[in-house]
């Protein structure tokens, strides 16, 4: 499983809500890289203006921003290689980018009332669980 990594604009927040104006391709991708959580895939977002570290070690982040400026945010990331650049990806795009990249979704085993880990472990009694 590799992991999805997002690199963002500063902003306020990842969900685009916050603001005097509200961009609704945020709002919507925040709502479909939630979906693709969903989904079992491992996603990571970073934040400019919150995790300037996270930006200033990556040295793929770094020379994309150095090239293109601002202007490459947001920049997925996958296996150490740039997926997609400056666009809001919609949800159908996503899992495709996911498919192509060859990420996979996190294993998991069913529960009665839920899942449990790729390790089989199972929920101790008492825990509410079945």
């Amino acid at each position: 499983m590799k992991r999805l990594q997002v690199f963002d604009p500063p902003m306020c927040c990842s969900t685009g809500v916050c603001g005097p104006s509200v961009d609704p391709a945020i709002a919507q991708f925040a709502a479909d890289l939630a979906w693709l959580q969903g989904q079992g895939f491992e996603v990571v977002r970073y934040n400019l203006a919150q995790e300037p570290q996270a930006f200033a070690t990556n040295a793929l982040v770094k020379q994309y921003l150095t090239s293109y400026g601002s202007d490459c945010l947001p920049l997925l990331v996958a296996d150490g290689r740039v997926l997609s650049a400056g666009v809001y990806l919609t949800r159908e795009q996503l899992a495709g980018l996911v498919t192509v990249a060859g990420l996979a979704p996190v294993a998991r085993n069913s529960c009665c009332c839920g899942t449990v880990s790729a390790l089989g472990d199972t929920p101790k009694s008492g825990s509410g669980c079945c």
